[in-house]
């Protein structure tokens, strides 16, 4: 069982992802045809509520982490750390809005999570120094 004070210790971006990691497949059925109990529960107003609730919580960054922060409010993502089931669902339980099992993620992250590829991931900002455009412009090394 994945929990957000269990990923909280994890002091880098790459370790949570590795935490979190589903290695799914694209196009693998998570609810089947059941699909549609999820998509109604994402507009239920307890579940918004608590999707604000854990983008502010994790200050609106990428698997909280420092330096990746989520910059466009269409690409926040709050993710299930711990897949719902439709059982979860059927019987009301409790955790699928306990924030100790939820996670904010931008778009990106949220699928390379479910299929397990870092290579979906959003790359990190590149650390820019004074003057290292000069080498670029001027063709030296």
């Amino acid at each position: 069982m994945r929990t957000y004070s269990q990923l909280i210790e994890i002091p880098d971006y790459i370790g949570r992802f590795r935490y979190l990691s589903l290695s799914g497949r694209v196009g693998q059925d998570t609810f089947g045809s059941e699909r549609f109990m999820n998509q109604e529960f994402y507009r239920r107003r307890d579940w918004r509520q608590m999707r604000q609730h854990v983008i502010a919580r994790d200050l609106g960054r990428d698997l909280a982490s420092e330096g990746y922060e989520i910059h466009s409010s269409l690409i926040i993502n709050v993710h299930h750390m711990n897949p719902m089931t439709p059982e979860q669902l059927y019987e009301g339980e409790e955790a699928i809005l306990d924030p100790e099992f939820l996670i904010t993620t931008n778009h990106k992250t949220h699928n390379a999570i479910h299929y397990g590829s870092e290579g979906l991931l959003p790359q990190a900002p590149i650390e820019r120094t004074p003057g290292d455009h000069i080498k670029w412009r001027t063709g030296r090394k």
